[in-house]
């Protein structure tokens, strides 16, 4: 699967998506630099938000709308909170244009079918499904028809609503599906992350995986890249002190840039399935043991425990014919200190 010109999957590096959401506090100023920042830190794309309060729920403060959840939103009707956090459609040209320019992937999360509708115009490389809207099946199919790569955010599913939403992604003759191991809570405890769910998420459901991270720092997206995710979002925010609603557990960009550095650490030093010597370890291979002569002996000489010994450097002979040579002749006088060789023994 590729996400524009980045191919995703073993092999690959992670695709690090530096998550914009409402981080840029009504202010398109911030947004730009917020993108332009995020090609700094080492991130592959940038992931916008396409709603509007009125395309994700109504205008009511009846007690279905409020949230009183423990979040850091609770006190707000969901009108409210989207209505603050939204980024306005107008400024997605502008945004696509200078990610652009600055070289990162832009695509976003429509969370309705008009949203899909309106994204087209810019032709984006992929299409995120929020972990809120993976039971939406209509927005899903309708999503997956256009063609484009799927990524799909599992935080409040169950392992039918997954199978259901890459069912629906395959019906529509799309097959370029990634899931995002993700905990919808915000932020989300450590011990509720259970990233050992990441292989079997690829195993059992035979697409690509990722991770969605809402927890603090950066800790578990470099686990999550252990564990076989090629797939890293986070949420960016220039500054914490810009506040919004997804402050708190955003990175800023001194994090989010070492975050990038310490996945793709992580990833040196996972490396590939090989049992070959490097040109570098071979010249330490010097260092090994080998079979040296020990004690200044004669030609006549029985080889003996006492005479040779496996010693560090390697220049004499492998151990493995230590016990062969035993009680065996030397063939010629040999001082102490010298590598034992074949041609120093009786055939």
């Amino acid at each position: 699967m590729n996400i524009g010109n980045r191919p995703i999957g073993d092999n690959h590096p992670c695709f690090i998506i530096a998550e914009l959401s409402a981080n840029h506090n009504g202010d398109i100023n911030v947004a730009i630099e917020t993108i332009k920042a995020a090609k700094k830190t080492g991130a592959d794309a940038i992931k916008l938000q396409t709603y509007t309060p009125d395309t994700l729920t109504i205008d009511c403060d009846n007690e279905f709308f409020r949230i009183e959840e423990g979040t850091l939103w609770d006190g707000k009707s969901l009108y409210q909170l989207y209505g603050e956090a939204y980024t306005p459609w107008e400024w997605h040209e502008t945004l696509f244009r200078v990610a652009q320019e600055e070289g990162l992937l832009c695509f976003s999360s429509p969370f309705d079918k008009t949203a899909v509708d309106f994204l087209e115009q810019f032709n984006p490389p992929a299409y995120k499904i929020a972990s809120f809207e993976i039971q939406d099946i209509p927005l899903i199919e309708y999503t997956a028809q256009k063609g484009k790569p799927i990524i799909i955010s599992t935080g409040i599913a169950e392992q039918k609503d997954i199978e259901l939403a890459v069912e629906t992604c395959r019906a529509a003759g799309n097959n370029d599906i990634a899931l995002l191991k993700c905990t919808s809570s915000y932020p989300a405890p450590l011990e509720l992350a259970n990233l050992n769910t990441i292989p079997d998420i690829k195993s059992r459901f035979n697409v690509e995986v990722g991770f969605s991270d809402h927890t603090y720092g950066f800790l578990a997206p470099v686990v999550a890249t252990t564990l076989g995710a090629k797939i890293i979002e986070k949420h960016f925010i220039l500054d914490k002190s810009i506040g919004g609603p997804d402050a708190d557990f955003s990175l800023d960009f001194d994090e989010f840039k070492e975050m990038v550095g310490k996945v793709r650490d992580t990833e040196k030093l996972l490396g590939t399935v090989s049992y070959e010597v490097s040109k570098k370890v071979e010249k330490n291979r010097k260092f090994a043991r080998s079979l040296f002569v020990v004690k200044n002996v004669k030609s006549g000489d029985i080889v003996t425990e006492d005479n040779i010994r496996s010693i560090r450097p390697g220049y004499g002979l492998h151990p493995k014919h230590y016990k062969t040579l035993l009680g065996k002749r030397f063939v010629k006088n040999i001082e102490r200190g010298q590598p034992l060789a074949l041609e120093m023994i009786e055939s």
